[in-house]
């Protein structure tokens, strides 16, 4: 399959949420008629939860066989582990909590309040173990899972995950889980994937809305570097696609739309 980069325009955020979760419902059934476990990478903000309730909303989210379903996600933010800004949190209580999915399969990053490992720098030590976590489930010879499909947010700034603009994250190809320290937005202390992860996705879902996120996207889409705006350096291995709604749309080029 050759890849491409499509942009499905929505009406509003509501019809943005429910499409991409019916898109999403239908992709796991063919993934999970086809192999036997799937992969998906999860995001926070508004949008990326609103999609998440959606699909809980859905009459057919129990079509799903979640038990063979595993949940990462793209980021989080370095706070205790009930704190509601944690997208852990907020993706429990939007799907995970109200699906049959084994808690093994929900791979949550660290928090702050975790139990400490003497002698090592917590934040750090968090980074390595969801590296480990990553490799454990890894085919043979690879560092991190076969990803199916990772959902993203983008900021404003162009950001994705926690990779800033003209940081050292968003240029890293080694690691697979990268520490980020005094974020331009907060919380200062954060855990993220790295570029490589992302885009051994299978399918990369970019999920964006509102008027201030026009501008990065059209660069993005305008081919700007990945240093100025880290989603334009992101790039799933057979799909790439951009789900926004009409504010967000206003400076894509005609071209690149699709029919939603």
């Amino acid at each position: 399959m050759t890849n491409d980069r499509r942009v499905l325009v929505h009406q509003n955020k509501q019809a943005l949420a429910g499409s991409v979760a019916a898109r999403f419902l239908t992709n796991m059934v063919d993934v999970l008629q086809e192999q036997d476990e799937a992969h998906v990478v999860l995001t926070g903000g508004s949008v990326g939860i609103a999609v998440l309730a959606a699909i809980n909303e859905s009459a057919a989210r129990d079509t799903i066989d979640w038990s063979r379903v595993n949940f990462w996600w793209g980021d989080e933010r370095w706070l205790p582990r009930a704190d509601p800004e944690r997208n852990e949190l907020q993706a429990r209580a939007a799907l995970l909590d109200h699906i049959d999915v084994p808690r093994a399969n929900i791979h949550a990053f660290g928090a702050s309040d975790d139990p400490a490992e003497t002698g090592t720098d917590p934040l750090e030590a968090a980074a390595a173990r969801y590296t480990a976590e990553l490799l454990a489930h890894a085919p043979e010879g690879a560092q991190y899972p076969r990803l199916d499909v990772t959902f993203l947010g983008v900021g404003p700034d162009g950001h994705v995950a926690s990779l800033f603009p003209h940081r050292a994250g968003i240029r890293e190809r080694e690691a697979s889980v990268i520490t980020v320290r005094d974020s331009p937005k907060p919380p200062a202390d954060r855990l993220s994937l790295t570029r490589p992860v992302l885009n051994s996705s299978d399918r990369v879902w970019l999920v964006l809305a509102g008027s201030d996120k026009a501008s990065a996207l059209g660069l993005a889409l305008a081919g700007a570097s990945r240093d100025e705006v880290p989603a334009a350096g992101i790039k799933g291995r057979h799909r790439t696609m951009f789900f926004v709604d009409s504010d967000a749309a206003a400076q894509v080029p005609e071209n690149l739309i699709a029919p939603a």
